[in-house]
């Protein structure tokens, strides 16, 4: 089963950079692709970016194409977002959440979630 973690975010000032992170804890390892995903108030929630298994594919939103990358360790079950330029408009509860359907960038694939971190708060 895949158990999901999300960390990092936090306060920074418009232009930083900031990285957020996302550990796999279960114990059974698994090939997925991992996506992330964001939620502004009142927003629905939107994809982000999203890195297969091998990481050599990488899918970004427009939003942020350009200004993050995405990056995994598999030997760490932890996968990378970090997001450069930072807007005011990145400011959001970032998910991640893993499908066994390779590339995937449709939230309605990914079966498995995280609880969330607050994403950068970009003042």
């Amino acid at each position: 089963q895949v158990r999901l973690k999300e960390s990092g975010g936090g306060l920074v000032q418009a232009g930083d950079s900031l990285n957020i992170s996302c550990v796999d804890s279960g114990r059974v390892i698994k090939v997925y692709t991992t996506g992330w995903f964001r939620q502004a108030p009142g927003k629905e929630r939107e994809f982000v970016a999203a890195i297969n298994w091998s990481g050599d594919s990488k899918y970004y939103a427009d939003s942020v194409k350009g200004r993050s990358i995405c990056s995994r360790e598999n030997d760490k079950k932890t996968v990378h977002l970090r997001m450069n330029s930072l807007e005011p408009e990145d400011t959001a509860v970032y998910y991640c959440a893993a499908t066994g359907q390779d590339g995937s960038t449709w939230r309605g694939d990914f079966g498995s979630w995280g609880q969330g971190t607050q994403g950068p708060v970009a003042s």
